[in-house]
C-alpha cells in the first residue's frame, strides 16, 4: 500500500473525474473481467475493472478501506471483511442489530449525517475507497476519483450512481448482485460475493412469487425526504422503480427526469397516489422519520385530503432500503407485506 500524506494533494491536479454516462458502464458491471477468473476460490492480482467508465487497477487485497456511507460499510461487513474498514461516514439510520457490534468498531470519519472530507480520508491511509454516491467522490468532499487514483488509491463507485441522481438504464437487482461479486473479488473473497448475491436473490425471488400481480396496479409515491419544504421522490432508473415493477405497483413519478426527483405537493395531489411508501431516516434532518412525514402529509392542505393520507395507506421502509445495498432485497418482502396489510 502506498503511504498517503495530506501534502501529496498539492501535487495533484484538482480535476473532477466524471463518471461515464453511457450504458456501456452498466453492461461492463454485469460481465466480470475474465482475467484471474479461472480460480473462483481466490482473486488473482493485479487486475482491472471498468467501473462507471473508469479503468481501475487493483494491485492486491485491500486491508484499509474507507467507505463513504453506511450502506457501503454494511455490504463489506456482510462480505465478512468488516475488520478491514479503516473508517466510514454518512450514517442515515440505526445499524441492523446483527452487525451493530462490528459497525461500532469502525472509526467514524464524519459527524452523524455528514460526509467524509478529503483531509480526514487521507488521514485514514486507505488502500481502497468505496462509495454508493457519486456526489461524495468530488474535490469538495472526499476527493475526486482521478485525484485519488493518482495518489495510488483505487476506488469503487456503485454503478447505480455513476452520475449524481441520473437514471440508470435497466437498473435492477442483477446490477446490485454483480456489485457484491465484484467487491468480493476486489477484497479477495470472491466466494463471499457469490454467496451474498445468491442469498439476496433468493429473498427477492421468494417475495415476488408471493406477491402476485394485481389486475389494477396501485399508484404509489416513494417519499424519501424533503429539502427546504420540497419533497423528493423516487423517479425512474433506480431500485424503487424496479421494485415497483416487480410487485405490480405504479410509481407516480416514473416519468421524472432523474431517479431521485425534486417534486411538488401540487403535482403529488394531482397524481393522487393510492399508497405512499415512506423512507424512515434518522439523520436528524427535518421530516426525516416516517412519523414526521405522516404528520407533514396530514397537515399540508394539498395532501391531507388525499385518500392515501386520510385512510393511512402508508408503508414504511428504512431509508437505506431505497438505496442500493444489503437492505434493498429486504425492501421487496417488506413492501409486499405492507401492501397486503393495507388490503
Amino acid at each position: 500500500m502506498k503511504k498517503i500524506t495530506a501534502t501529496l494533494t498539492a501535487l495533484v491536479a484538482l480535476t473532477v473525474a466524471g463518471c461515464g454516462t453511457d450504458d456501456s458502464s452498466s453492461d461492463a458491471a454485469r460481465t466480470d473481467d475474465k482475467a484471474g477468473a479461472e480460480n473462483k476460490d481466490s482473486t488473482a492480482y493485479p487486475f482491472t475493472l471498468d467501473n462507471c467508465g473508469t479503468e481501475v487497477a487493483y494491485e492486491s487485497a485491500p486491508q484499509k478501506v474507507v467507505t463513504l456511507n453506511q450502506t457501503a460499510a454494511e455490504i463489506l461487513i456482510r462480505l465478512g471483511v468488516g475488520d478491514r474498514i479503516a473508517g466510514t461516514g454518512y450514517r442515515i439510520e440505526e445499524v441492523p442489530a446483527d452487525i451493530a457490534g462490528t459497525y461500532a468498531k469502525i472509526p467514524q470519519l464524519s459527524a452523524k449525517g455528514d460526509t467524509v472530507k478529503h483531509e480526514k480520508l487521507l488521514e485514514a491511509q486507505p488502500d481502497l475507497v468505496y462509495s454508493s454516491f457519486a456526489s461524495f467522490l468530488t474535490k469538495e468532499e472526499a476527493g475526486d476519483r482521478k485525484e485519488l487514483h493518482k495518489l495510488g488509491v483505487p476506488t469503487y463507485l456503485t454503478e447505480f450512481d455513476c452520475t449524481y441522481h441520473e437514471a440508470v438504464a435497466d437498473a435492477d437487482f442483477d446490477l446490485l448482485f454483480e456489485e457484491y461479486r465484484r467487491l468480493g473479488r476486489i477484497m479477495g473473497v470472491p466466494e463471499a460475493g457469490d454467496k451474498l448475491a445468491d442469498e439476496q436473490k433468493a429473498v427477492v425471488d421468494k417475495a415476488v412469487a408471493e406477491a402476485g400481480k394485481p389486475d389494477e396496479p396501485l399508484k404509489a409515491m416513494w417519499f424519501y425526504s424533503t429539502f427546504e419544504g420540497t419533497p423528493w421522490a423516487a423517479g425512474p432508473g433506480g431500485l424503487p422503480q424496479h421494485i415497483s415493477e416487480l410487485v405490480g405497483i405504479e410509481n407516480i413519478y416514473d416519468d421524472a427526469k432523474s431517479k431521485w426527483a425534486e417534486v411538488s405537493w401540487d403535482e403529488t395531489a394531482a397524481r393522487n397516489p393510492d399508497v405512499i411508501i415512506l423512507a424512515d431516516l434518522t439523520r436528524g434532518e427535518p421530516n426525516d422519520t416516517a412519523k414526521e412525514k405522516i404528520a407533514l402529509l396530514k397537515k399540508d392542505p394539498l395532501t391531507r385530503n388525499l385518500d392515501a393520507v386520510k385512510n393511512n395507506r402508508f408503508v414504511t421502509l428504512p431509508g437505506s432500503h431505497m438505496d442500493p445495498g444489503y437492505g434493498s432485497a429486504s425492501a421487496v418482502p417488506a413492501l409486499v407485506d405492507g401492501l397486503k396489510k393495507l388490503g
